[in-house]
Formats: C-alpha cells, sequence, structure tokens
C-alpha cells in the first residue's frame, strides 16, 4: 500500500517518537516499501493461484492444497501491508490504487474458480461479486463528499468470506465439508447486509454534502 521516507522529522532520516514515522513520511513515501511490496506480492500470486486451482482439472487435492497456500498467503499479505501502511505512514498513490484491486483480485479469482469446477453455485459468486464492485463504485460516487470508513461488520465480512473460499479450495470431506457450506451462507448474509449498511451510509453522507454545499452557497453574496 506504501514506502520508507527518505527523512522524517527533521530530515535526521530517525522515525518519530513513538515508533511511527512523522507526518512528512506521507509526501516522502517510496513506492518500494514493505507495504507495497505484500500488495505487489498478492497481485503475483493471483494468476499463481489460478494455475495450482486448475491443475489436473481442478480436482487434485494436492493442488488444491497448495491453490490453499497460495490464497493464504495472498489473505495475510492483505492484513500486513494494511498494518504497516497505516503505522508507519507508508501511503503512496500505487498503494492506494493497487491494495484494493489485489483484495477483489484474489477473492474473485478464488470465487470464479470454485464456481467454474462447480463446487461453488454462481449465484454465490455473483452476489458477493456484485456486493465488492458495487461498494468500490459507490465510495467513488461519494468521495467528494466524504469517506465511508470500513466498519467492523465489513472487517468480518472479509474475515469471514476468505474463511469460506479457503475451506471450499481444499478437498474436504465428511463434518468440515458440512461446516464449510455454514460458513460460506455466514459470509453471504454478512455481504448483503454489510453492503445495505455501507447504501445507508452513503446516501446519507451524499445528502449532507450536498446540503452543506447549498449553505455554502447560500451565504456566498
Amino acid at each position: 500500500m506504501t514506502g520508507v521516507p527518505a527523512s522524517a522529522g527533521g530530515g535526521t532520516g530517525r522515525p518519530a517518537p513513538g515508533g511511527k514515522l512523522g507526518a512528512a513520511a506521507v509526501n516522502q513515501a517510496s513506492l518500494w516499501n514493505i507495504a507495497n511490496i505484500l500488495t505487489m506480492v498478492r497481485l503475483v500470486l493471483v494468476p499463481g493461484f489460478v494455475l495450482l486451482m486448475l491443475q489436473d482439472g481442478g480436482y487434485d487435492p494436492a493442488w488444491r492444497a497448495w491453490a490453499w497456500a497460495a490464497f493464504a498467503v495472498a489473505m495475510i499479505t492483505d492484513v500486513f501491508d494494511g498494518h504497516l501502511a497505516r503505522t508507519y505512514n507508508l501511503v503512496t498513490d500505487f498503494g492506494k490504487i493497487a491494495d484494493p484491486i489485489a483484495d477483489k483480485a484474489i477473492m474473485a479469482a478464488g470465487l470464479i474458480c470454485l464456481s467454474a469446477l462447480g463446487d461453488l453455485p454462481w449465484w454465490v459468486t455473483g452476489v458477493i461479486l456484485f456486493r465488492e464492485l458495487g461498494i468500490t463504485l459507490m465510495r467513488f460516487w461519494v468521495i467528494r463528499h466524504g469517506v465511508i470508513p470500513a466498519s467492523r461488520g465489513g472487517k468480518v465480512k472479509t474475515l469471514a468470506q476468505g474463511t469460506a473460499v479457503g475451506m471450499y479450495v481444499l478437498a474436504l470431506t465428511g463434518p468440515l465439508a458440512t461446516l464449510r457450506f455454514w460458513v460460506m451462507a455466514l459470509a453471504v448474509v454478512l455481504t448483503v447486509v454489510t453492503g445495505l449498511d455501507y447504501v445507508r451510509q452513503a446516501i446519507v453522507l451524499r445528502r449532507r454534502g450536498l446540503a452543506a454545499e447549498r449553505a455554502a452557497a447560500g451565504e456566498q453574496p
């Protein structure tokens, strides 16, 4: 998501107190920093995951295990690159664009592969991808009025989706196969509920923004 600054806090090159870099780091963040590198790794893992998933017709348990490993690494890097970027102010334009793309790409790849192999109904994939794309477009729709923050429900939704897709990637049988069905069901419910909540927030944010603009225009002579 972002870069190691050339210097921070008066040009000394030392981190600001508390282990966090100064505000100047935001503007000086380099493209080649650990947060951005993790994002790039996640992007590279997407085609790698697809290749592993579809090896030998897509039903070999060994290849599916390797595909699960690639998917798990991608999901873990998503957690760490965001944490590093927020903690050390490693913010770049590349990170702002590439990070959400990488997040959506690995999840979309998993869902589409599973549906193409007949392991997951297409309507489940459609609901999740429609929600993710719709929320992304909606954020751009209201961005001039403000930013819709990630909610706790949204984070739980992401965890449920990642866990469910990961369980479907593995060739599970018996009780675990039944469990993954319910985990996916929970993920779908959270996807819909949090999506509706984001729509509500976007509408409220836009109305407030338009009201503030009208008020400001009315105050002008």
